[in-house]
């Protein structure tokens, strides 16, 4: 389904952007497509559409990793920011502390051993019966501001851990059973609750979220020290991803670095859910750097092998940040990106 509603929209998609920036294909300089990680089903939609294009105006073609858009789409809107700085990259499906060194090198400080801070604001959302239609981080935020946050004492996750790893996991269950206890129904929409329920629903929604951005804190915290061992004169923190739209994360993680001396950067709420800027900008950024590869042919078969990276580390992992479960429950399909720009710059000296 994935894969057929993304067929359906590509086309339009592309059209309407060369459409809007009164442009034609010709009129390009290279084709930036994202190869991965993501859904092989449905990061192959998009490199064929790419190629495509590409093959037929002969223009270079550059491999974009979709966590580094996310991180480098901040370069775009603050065009002062320069390496190194820290990012932390928050969505429905990831989260990642990485230190960004230079163009292509990056260090993982911490990533999540379970579910990503998004996946468990959905589940929270969609528990408490609230409108999911813009997704269960602005519903939370919102239902939030009604209720006490120190109302429901749900443990900080990962205490024990003296690392930069993430888990959402045990909070989602702490969250289902404070939910069952209190015997909220989320077949009742929040628009039909009575005036206790409301209540309650919004004290568990302000307890979720205060206990969820603590641990994005906690972790902020430790990586910075992490990071100003290796990079002293590190001055920002970007954060970026879909959660990183939430006005709450934002002013918990502005006041952390201010701790720290830093300075916080957030791209605009429409460039930190997934876009085509992203994917565009850090295009811009390897090709002034020579990284794309040649024009493929003007035609290929329906089912030519096209190079995708469904699972596809940004950076090579910190001897601190290692996680032994992730490690073990996780193959390594690709080397980082960080590894093969090694490689190839080695291979160039």
């Amino acid at each position: 389904m994935a894969e057929a509603a993304h067929a359906e929209a590509i086309d339009p998609v592309v059209e309407k952007a060369l459409s809007e920036a009164n442009l034609t294909a010709r009129d390009l300089s290279a084709v930036a497509v994202t190869i991965g990680p993501g859904l092989s089903l449905c990061l192959r939609v998009g490199v064929r559409k790419a190629r495509n294009i590409a093959g037929l105006f002969s223009k270079p073609i550059v491999g974009v990793h979709h966590m580094e858009a996310h991180a480098l789409v901040a370069r775009l809107v603050q065009q002062d920011l320069q390496f190194p700085f820290l990012a932390l990259l928050i969505s429905g499906g990831h989260n990642l502390l990485i230190l960004a060194q230079s163009l292509g090198q990056y260090v993982q400080l911490g990533t999540t051993i379970d579910d990503a801070i998004g996946e468990a604001y959905d589940k929270t959302a969609k528990w408490l019966g609230l409108d999911m239609r813009r997704s269960g981080g602005p519903a939370i935020e919102q239902l939030a501001l009604e209720g006490d946050a120190e109302s429901v004492k749900f443990s900080t996750p990962m205490k024990q851990h003296k690392d930069c790893n993430f888990s959402y996991a045990g909070l989602k269950t702490q969250v289902r059973l404070a939910i069952e206890s209190r015997k909220i129904n989320a077949q009742i929409p929040l628009s039909s609750a009575t005036t206790q329920d409301r209540s309650e629903r919004a004290d568990i929604a302000a307890s979720f979220q205060r206990v969820a951005v603590l641990h994005l804190e906690e972790r902020c915290e430790r990586a910075i020290d992490w990071a100003m061992e290796m990079e002293p004169s590190l001055k920002y923190l970007v954060v970026s991803g879909g959660v990183a739209s939430n006005k709450y994360v934002r002013s918990r993680l502005d006041q952390v670095v201010k701790r720290k001396s830093l300075e916080l950067v957030c791209p605009p709420a429409s460039l930190c859910t997934d876009n085509g800027v992203m994917i565009a900008w850090t295009g811009i950024e390897h090709f002034r750097m020579g990284r794309f590869d040649p024009p493929p042919p003007a035609e290929e078969p329906d089912d030519a092998m096209y190079d995708l990276r469904p699972r596809w580390p940004l950076g090579e992992e910190h001897v601190k940040g290692r996680s032994e479960a992730r490690s073990l429950r996780t193959a390594r399909i690709h080397p980082s990106l960080t590894s093969i720009i090694q490689e190839s710059l080695q291979k160039q000296s």
